[in-house]
């Protein structure tokens, strides 16, 4: 994969924090910035995607999907009993 280079301006102190936490974790401050912006777009995909979840399901559960539910929450339990 390419690596771009790039230039950011953040408070000093800001800067301070990360470059004593990438200490702790044994690593370098750029590699610290790659890791929490990656992090970052992984949230944000993943909010993305429970909006487009709950927008497909905002009608709710037709008959079929409820009987459904209702065996697989019964298999469950079947599976669980005993084990709490």
């Amino acid at each position: 994969m390419a690596n771009v280079k790039t230039t950011i301006s953040i408070q000093k102190t800001l800067f301070k924090q990360a470059e004593s936490l990438a200490r702790e974790m044994k690593t370098k401050p750029n590699r610290l910035f790659v890791i929490a912006l990656e992090d970052y777009v992984r949230r944000h995909e993943n909010r993305q995607l429970l909006k487009k979840i709950n927008r497909a399901n905002k009608d709710g559960l037709d008959a079929e999907e409820k009987l459904r539910l209702q065996i697989m929450r019964r298999s469950h339990r079947k599976l669980v009993e005993g084990e709490w």
